[in-house]
């Protein structure tokens, strides 16, 4: 998962030197696709996953931008492993200072624990780990595209989660809510594997 230096300067959005009637009309020319949201990039461009962060990033209340990580089924999209979020989930660390968003920021937030392993830097943007990730899908996402979303993550060998991986550490986690379902999803989707 190693990015290129230049993956911010690879979007496009809003701004100088194209406001967003411009960037449509080159979307429609075939020069720019579009990452998500108001963030393009050029048709010649590899989207990679530090492109993508970048592309979620922008739509980030600008407070928050540095110190919430992208997680849960958004950062499984900037992996790949996932369908564009609707909603932007960010996590920042339960320090013991509060946050909040600004209304119809399309983002939601939560704050937990973060430990130091959990949370990576990609393309500029603070992302959960693959694991941490995968571990979150699991306890919260819903059961159907959990398991989709679980599935890539551990066929996705440069993330080095396999789903035995996974379970151990959801096991290993003390006082996570949805803990139980996660195991149970888990241990469902390995039994489907055994011959």
């Amino acid at each position: 998962m190693n990015e290129t230096p230049n993956a911010a300067s690879a979007l496009l959005v809003p701004g100088v030197p194209f406001i967003l009637a411009e960037l449509h009309a080159m979307k429609l020319d075939g020069v720019l696709v579009q990452v998500t949201g108001h963030a393009f990039r050029r048709s010649d461009t590899e989207e990679t996953p530090g492109l993508r962060a970048q592309a979620l990033a922008h739509h980030v209340p600008a407070a928050l931008s540095y110190r919430a990580a992208l997680g849960q089924l958004s950062a499984a999209w900037v992996y790949g492993c996932a369908p564009v979020p609707q909603v932007i989930s960010l996590l920042l660390d339960n320090d013991g200072n509060s946050a909040s968003l600004p209304l119809f920021s399309g983002c939601n937030l939560r704050q937990v624990y973060l430990d130091r392993f959990d949370v990576l830097r990609m393309g500029g943007v603070l992302i959960t780990s693959p694991l941490r990730t995968a571990l979150d899908v699991a306890r919260s996402a819903p059961a159907p595209l959990a398991r989709a979303v679980l599935a890539a993550i551990s066929c996705h060998p440069a993330m080095h989660c396999p789903l035995g991986r996974i379970r151990q550490g959801l096991a290993e986690a003390m006082h996570v809510p949805g803990k139980c379902r996660g195991e149970a999803l888990l241990a469902s989707m390995i039994e489907d594997q055994s011959p």
